[in-house]
């Protein structure tokens, strides 16, 4: 029997994202009018989950404490 990878349902690529939230944080979940998406504060740009992890995804950060909001996150653009 081989050895089982945490890999198998994709999730562990993204478990940085449910890490406790640093200060400030770098990830947030944000809540658009039709939508909800991870963003990347530094880059300042919705992280690339996939469709099918994002329900995991997010329910793992709201569980850790990730900011969450229905404001735009992210700053300006240039």
């Amino acid at each position: 029997m081989g050895e089982v990878t945490g890999r198998a349902d994709g999730l562990d690529a993204w478990a940085h994202l449910w890490r406790a939230p640093g200060d400030p944080p770098r990830w947030v979940v944000w809540t658009t009018a039709g939508e909800t998406l991870v963003f990347d504060v530094e880059l300042n740009v919705p992280a690339p989950v996939e469709d099918a992890l994002l329900p995991e995804v997010v329910r793992r950060m709201r569980a850790a404490g990730a900011p969450e909001s229905d404001g735009y996150p992210g700053r300006a653009c240039a």
